[in-house]
């Protein structure tokens, strides 16, 4: 089975433990929904930026987790 993971990083790429725990997601949507739902404790615990994992392949990042990022 496959596994959806993220990494919580600041604005540098250094990693952070995230405010709200994640479980290991078995679908890409169920992680991005997720996140959805969870980016503002996420920014508001000290992560800035996302970035989402298939096993050990990162499949997208980093991704701003503030409104007002350009």
């Amino acid at each position: 089975m496959t596994a959806w993971t993220w990494r919580f990083e600041k604005a540098d790429g250094t990693e952070v433990q995230p405010a709200v725990q994640p479980e290991e997601f078995t679908t890409q949507g169920d992680a991005e929904s997720w996140v959805g739902e969870h980016w503002r404790a996420l920014l508001e615990g000290g992560a800035d930026q996302v970035r989402l994992f298939e096993e050990t392949t990162e499949i997208y990042g980093p991704m701003n987790l503030r409104a007002d990022a350009s």
